[in-house]
């Protein structure tokens, strides 16, 4: 990564021991591959995963994951190659911009933190999560942080929790940490004196393992199951169903949510205290394999609320066939596979047919499928695929870094949007999040295009504006941009 691009050198002076990141020259950044919890690189720490849990399988039945409090992105950046795509997440902190880092690297990555709101991801997303030294105790609050991991993890799912001893005074965990097990509960008394306290009081050492106990007697609460715990790591295994929760005890904390509670509703909502229901339908527990779930209608295609004239399946195939013949085009009129693509957003994603055709001709980019507030919430569907997407209301600013995608896809976004909102606040957002030399493509009717491309013209682009494959006569255009450099 161009030093000058992100021009911070916190993260070297702390992370650069730990095999995070390092300066290459005067000009470069380099990321070995490793991090606090993998010093010796993250392909070791994977492998090291399959083999504790082997039905574990990266880029078959686990296809996303979510890395929480994910450093520069090397767990991440890793999986890739396991064909496997990450959303890595982490708050803005001391060390500068993770986030940035991980973006400028071509890894998808947002900054979002564990706080007081549903993140933007629906239920049942992520095939894995996973927590490396993240720094978040998930045990507070009666365990909100944590219901809403287990609201945002698929049926069946794992969370790896990694937990390696770093610094001087962590070592007298050591013991104590091994000490824990698929037991029913751990209790304090359980918990031994230590000796040879480095640094640390052993008041606050009894208080660090009391939150390791406290985690346990949390995720039996949760009905997950302790899957495999092997030095620092520990993997839990989500049920399938509600069966568990139904069996425990009257006023067992925490409790079911209401059954009127929407686990997807995510667009400024408060964390709740209690379990999402999973679907007595089995929805979202039963998807196919990596690749073949890309282009298999999902059964949670059924659930979303749409006006559709036609079958579902038969609109959700019908899609996919319509983004990969447009793809396909571009790729070959356009020659897309000279474009340095990477980073990729698509602002109105629908079923993510877009980002399924980005992949099936087999060009070096991922996509980050963002569904409007404004329509109807897809992003189950998404998930289902093997995608990752998010929620977004474009009247708002997104939340990410300046310059971080390489190529904006806006089809039929604006002729919606701007009966909410003035269509050049959108062109400047995207004017900000686009990396210079980067291109956009606005697909969308003929009433809106003569004033985009006067915004882009005012904004410094050089605007295109071309016909679809329908012809001169069609009711669309394509606008395409480029941004200049400087």
């Amino acid at each position: 990564v161009w030093f000058n691009n992100v021009p911070h050198t916190r993260l070297v002076e702390d992370k650069g021991g730990q095999n995070w990141i390092s300066r290459k020259g005067k000009d470069k950044f380099k990321f070995p591959g490793g991090g606090t919890q993998f010093i010796h690189g993250a392909d070791q720490y994977l492998n090291q995963i399959s083999k504790m849990v082997p039905d574990i399988t990266f880029g078959h039945h686990i296809r996303v994951v979510l890395d929480v409090g994910c450093g520069v992105a090397s767990f991440g950046a890793y999986l890739m190659s396991r064909n496997v795509i990450t959303m890595s997440v982490a708050p803005k902190d001391v060390h500068e911009n993770q986030i940035q880092f991980a973006l400028e690297r071509g890894v998808p990555a947002m900054a979002a933190a564990f706080a007081t709101r549903r993140l933007l991801y629906p239920s049942q997303a992520f095939d894995l999560i996973h927590c490396s030294r993240c720094r978040i105790n998930w045990t507070r609050d009666d365990g909100i942080l944590l219901l809403e991991v287990n609201r945002m993890l698929r049926a069946g799912g794992y969370f790896a929790w990694a937990a390696q001893p770093v610094y001087k005074h962590e070592e007298a965990l050591e013991e104590q940490w091994e000490g824990i097990n698929s037991g029913p509960r751990i209790h304090d008394n359980h918990v031994k004196k230590c000796d040879n306290c480095i640094l640390m009081s052993c008041t606050e050492l009894h208080i660090r393992f009391s939150v390791l106990s406290e985690m346990l007697n949390l995720t039996t609460s949760l009905c997950w199951n302790l899957v495999k715990k092997e030095g620092y790591i520990a993997i839990w295994q989500k049920p399938l169903d509600n069966s568990c929760y139904l069996s425990r005890e009257a006023g067992t904390s925490p409790p079911l949510c209401d059954p009127d509670d929407d686990p997807d509703n995510v667009w400024y909502v408060d964390l709740k205290a209690c379990i999402s229901r999973l679907p007595e339908n089995g929805y979202g527990a039963n998807v196919a394999p990596w690749p073949a779930r890309l282009q298999i209608p999902p059964d949670r295609l059924q659930s979303i609320q749409i006006d559709s004239y036609i079958a579902r399946k038969e609109l959700f195939t019908a899609e996919s066939k319509y983004w990969n013949e447009i793809v396909d085009s571009y790729v070959r009129a356009l020659h897309w596979k000279k474009f340095q693509l990477r980073n990729v957003l698509d602002m109105r994603a629908s079923f993510g047919g877009f980002a399924a055709a980005i992949i099936e001709n087999q060009l070096d980019a991922w996509v980050l499928n963002v569904v409007p507030i404004s329509g109807p919430n897809t992003l189950p569907v998404i998930y289902d695929r093997g995608l990752i997407g998010v929620m977004h209301d474009w009247c708002e600013p997104f939340d990410t870094y300046p310059r971080t995608y390489d190529f904006l896809h806006a089809a039929g976004l604006f002729s919606i949007e701007r009966k909410r909102c003035n269509m050049s606040t959108i062109m400047l957002e995207m004017d900000r999040i686009l990396r210079p030399g980067g291109r956009v493509y606005i697909r969308d009717s003929l009433d809106v295009m003569d004033e985009l491309e006067d915004i882009a013209k005012a904004m410094g682009w050089r605007p295109t504006l071309r016909d679809t494959s329908e012809g001169p006569h069609a009711s669309y255009r394509i606008l395409t941009c480029d941004k200049r450099h400087g």
